[in-house]
Parts: C-alpha cells; sequence; structure tokens
C-alpha cells in the first residue's frame, strides 16, 4: 500500500484517461493519491476530484509560478475549500525564482515585484495553514534561503512538506531541524539524482514521502514519458533499495508517515 503524496489529477494529460490512470494506480498498490491544487479554479477541480473518488484527496492553494496572473480573491476562495474533510494540506505555495520575469524579456525591477508578490502569497497560505492547524506542501526551485527565512517565521505553527526534493543530505537536516519533510519524485531513478539519492538514504523514516508530481518526472524506466500515480511504485522500489530495506518495510513506514503528517479522514 502506497500513497502518491503529490499529483496533479487535474490536469489535461491526466484527464485524458483519469479512469485508467487511476485503475492503473490501484494495480500497482497505490491505493492513496493526493491531488495538488496550483491555482483557485485548479483547486476547485482538485477537491471535486477527491469527492468524486474515495481514494483520492488533495491539497489547494496557490503555486507560486501563478501568483502574477491570479485574480484577487484567491485566498478566500482557497479558505472555503479548506473546510472540506477531503482537503488534507493546503498548497501547493513556496518560491520559485527559475521562472522570473527576466527569463522573458522583463527587469530586474520586474524580478523584484515578482518576489515581493511571491513571498506575500506564501505567507498568506502559511497564515491560513497556522489558522487551520493544516499542514502546507511547498514548492522551492532556486529560492531555498528565502524560503527557509520565510517558513522560519512560521516556526512551531506550521509544518511543511517539501515536495520533489532533489538536494544534498546537508539541506535535508536544515529542513529536519525546523521540523520539516521531505518527499522524492522520480527523479531519484535517474543517474543524474545523486543528491537525491543521498538525501533519500538518511531521511528519517517518519520524515521521508514518495510522490510522482504527475504528469511530470516520471521515474525509470518510464522516463520521459507522461507520469502518473502508479509509478510512484518504481520510486518506492528504488527508495526502498537505496535505503537496504523490503518494499513492503517502506510502504508500513511512509505509509505511518503519510498518515501522521497529513491525517487523513477516517
Amino acid at each position: 500500500m502506497l500513497t502518491d503524496t503529490h499529483a496533479h489529477l487535474d490536469f489535461p494529460k491526466i484527464q485524458t484517461d483519469l479512469a485508467g490512470v487511476l485503475q492503473r494506480a490501484e494495480a500497482a498498490g497505490v491505493t492513496r493519491i493526493i491531488t495538488i491544487g496550483t491555482t483557485a479554479e485548479g483547486s476547485r477541480r482538485s477537491l471535486a476530484l477527491a469527492t468524486q473518488y474515495p481514494q483520492v484527496f488533495c491539497a489547494v492553494g496557490l503555486h507560486p509560478n501563478n501568483v502574477a496572473e491570479e485574480p484577487p480573491g484567491w485566498l478566500e476562495v482557497v479558505r472555503e475549500l479548506a473546510a472540506s474533510p477531503r482537503v488534507v494540506a493546503i498548497g501547493e505555495t513556496g518560491l520559485d525564482y527559475h521562472y522570473l520575469p527576466s527569463t522573458r524579456g522583463g527587469t530586474a525591477q520586474d524580478d523584484a515585484a515578482e518576489k515581493v508578490a511571491q513571498a506575500a502569497a506564501f505567507r498568506a497560505q502559511l497564515e491560513l495553514a497556522a489558522e487551520l492547524g493544516m499542514p502546507v506542501v511547498v514548492h522551492e526551485r532556486d529560492a531555498w534561503d528565502d524560503t527557509l527565512a520565510i517558513l522560519g517565521e512560521y516556526t512551531g505553527r506550521v509544518r511543511a512538506l517539501f515536495h520533489c526534493f532533489g538536494k544534498s543530505p546537508a539541506h535535508a537536516q536544515q529542513l529536519l531541524a525546523l521540523g520539516h519533510t521531505a518527499s522524492f519524485t522520480g527523479i531519484v531513478t535517474f543517474k543524474n539524482g545523486t543528491e537525491a539519492q543521498a538525501s533519500a538514504r538518511e531521511m528519517p523514516a517518519d520524515a521521508l514521502f514518495v510522490e510522482t508530481d504527475s504528469p511530470y518526472l516520471a521515474p525509470v524506466p518510464h522516463r520521459g514519458k507522461p507520469c502518473e500515480p502508479a509509478f510512484v511504485r518504481h520510486t518506492a522500489e528504488f527508495i526502498a533499495a537505496l535505503r537496504g530495506i523490503s518494499l513492503e518495510q517502506f510502504a508500513r513506514e511512509s505509509e505511518d508517515a503519510a498518515n501522521r503528517f497529513f491525517r487523513f479522514p477516517k
């Protein structure tokens, strides 16, 4: 029994064959999937899926790359959606400096304004999570120090899961010291995923999760193809081998960790 802690079931590449995706996940032993909101409307779609399918839960929030285009009022939408028992986290939220305006012909001033807007949206969602007593799914890209600095403002109030973790054990130790956790995608199975592999090998079992980030980042042996939740089994098998344990033991440990972190409703 495995949980895919991060998928985007509302995205078109999944929606074209959702029934098949869910059937293949069940056949692979993936008994729970958390589908993740990236906009207010995407969060609505994610909750609709979680309401329709008993094996699906969701997180609701605003992705940092969508902050600039999101209409006003998004936070109240997220707050309203979060009242559902099918919602187990806020997110994905965080900071992403990889695609700042200067990469698209913008200026340094545009970059600075975008960083301010992302930080404000991040803090708003952390504040909401603290108010509701919910965990947060964090997206971080090329913004490590700023992400940790903002999270540090909520130490003891919010617990975060850093999704798609691919950094070194030293970075992982920074997260653990602050009480946070990490989730690994198919990147850990790549030949160039050495830092992710080292971190996955050393991570304590109660802070280690697996995900697909479907439809992205398919693990070996499906690398380069559209990813789907069934493939989280390959990631779990790979990490179990790294840690020198059976898939069955890894599944038990990761499910215990997921139950404690997300507090799934009965």
